[in-house]
């Protein structure tokens, strides 16, 4: 199965908030934020990425869907 483009590019933003945030594991933000640590695994590669999914993720980075969408897409 092959990931569209910008699944890709939300895959990366995702990572990229996440070092932002200082985390260098995925594992250690997931636990911090309580998201199950696989399934978090999967939004960084792009494989799991659901609309309710997308509403945590934002929450954990205290941001909007907007500012999360707002880079990485061009």
């Amino acid at each position: 199965m092959h990931k569209s483009l910008e699944v890709q590019k939300l895959a990366k933003r995702i990572k990229s908030l996440r070092i932002q945030k200082g985390y260098k594991s995925y594992e250690n933000f997931a636990f911090d934020h309580g998201i199950p640590r696989p399934q978090y695994g999967r939004y960084e590669t792009g494989t799991d990425i659901r609309y309710k999914s997308l509403l945590k993720i934002a929450q954990a980075f205290d941001m909007t869907l907007e500012e999360l969408f707002s880079e990485g897409f061009d």
